[in-house]
């Protein structure tokens, strides 16, 4: 299950999500409480706010990777985040 955190209040994230006609679940995190206050996800102005960050949480809960970007150039790609995925489910089998 995909799920975003996004830093607007309510209605501004909703209408992005809407537009955009997001496939997954999302949530306005206006006041942090997720971002930073569970994953520590860090805030640099200078860099233009809230920098990009990635949890993959595994089914029972477990934080099984976090990366916090430098920039909103410094993410995981697709093919990565789809193959630690893969490696989670196979622990599962």
């Amino acid at each position: 299950m995909v799920i975003a955190v996004g830093p607007e209040d309510r209605r501004t994230f909703a209408r992005w999500w809407h537009a955009h006609e997001m496939p997954f679940i999302g949530i306005p995190d206006p006041n942090h409480v997720i971002a930073e206050g569970l994953y520590s996800q860090k805030f640099k102005l200078i860099k233009g706010g809230r920098l990009p960050a990635l949890a993959v949480i595994d089914k029972s809960g477990r934080l099984r990777r976090m990366h916090y970007a430098d920039s909103t150039a410094d993410i995981p790609t697709n093919e990565e985040v789809l193959a630690l995925l893969d490696e989670l489910n196979k622990e599962n089998h």
